[in-house]
C-alpha cells in the first residue's frame, strides 16, 4: 500500500481539419484563460490512473483522497495508518507545466518526484508522474515498463472529501 500512496503523490486528462485548426487556437485561448485563473486549492479524486502501462481499477483509486492547500499537499489512502504530506512547487513557463514534490512525512518522506501537469478545466486536471524522481516526464503517457504514472484528477465538491467517484474508467490521455 505503500507503494500506492507514492504513485498518488506523484500525488498534482478531436472533426475535420480546418475546423481544428479554428477550435484549436479557440481552445488554447480559453485554456490559457483558465490555466490563469485555476487554483489548484481543493479536494481531489483520481478518476483513471495508469502506472508503467497497467491501469489502476477502480477500487484502488476510490480509496485515494489528494488535500491541497496552496503549495502544501496531503495524500490520505483508505486503509493506510499514515497520511503522505509535503509540499510542492510550480513552473509554468515550460510546455507541458513542471511540478516538483518533495514529501516531508509519510511514507514517501524525503523522497522527491518530479511531474508534468496539465489543468483541462476548473474542475479537471491531469499529471504525469517519474516515480524514480530522475527527470520530468517529456509527454502524458505511461508506457509498460515505464516508472511513470499518468492520472486524471476530478475536484470534489468542498463537503465531498469521503464521497466515492464514479467507478466508470475515463481516459486520461
Amino acid at each position: 500500500m505503500h507503494f500506492l500512496v507514492l504513485i498518488v503523490v506523484l500525488c498534482f486528462v478531436s472533426g475535420a481539419i480546418a475546423e481544428d485548426d479554428a477550435s484549436e487556437s479557440t481552445q488554447r485561448d480559453q485554456s490559457s484563460q483558465v490555466a490563469e485563473d485555476f487554483s489548484h486549492d481543493g479536494v481531489w479524486k483520481p478518476k483513471g490512473a495508469i502506472l508503467g502501462g497497467v491501469f489502476l481499477p477502480p477500487p484502488a483509486l476510490k480509496g485515494i483522497t489528494l488535500t491541497i492547500d496552496h503549495d502544501q499537499y496531503e495524500v490520505t489512502v483508505d486503509g493506510e495508518e499514515h497520511s503522505d504530506k509535503g509540499t510542492f512547487t510550480l513552473d509554468e513557463t515550460t510546455t507541458p507545466k513542471r511540478m516538483t514534490i518533495k514529501s516531508n512525512s509519510g511514507p514517501n518522506k524525503g523522497k522527491t518526484i518530479l511531474a508534468i501537469y496539465e489543468v483541462k478545466n476548473a474542475d479537471a486536471m491531469r499529471v504525469c508522474y517519474d516515480l524514480s524522481g530522475k527527470a520530468f516526464p517529456k509527454e502524458f503517457k505511461a508506457p509498460k515498463g515505464s516508472e511513470l504514472y499518468l492520472v486524471g484528477y476530478r475536484r470534489q465538491a468542498p463537503d465531498a472529501k469521503d464521497s466515492k467517484p464514479s467507478t466508470t474508467f475515463v481516459p486520461v490521455e
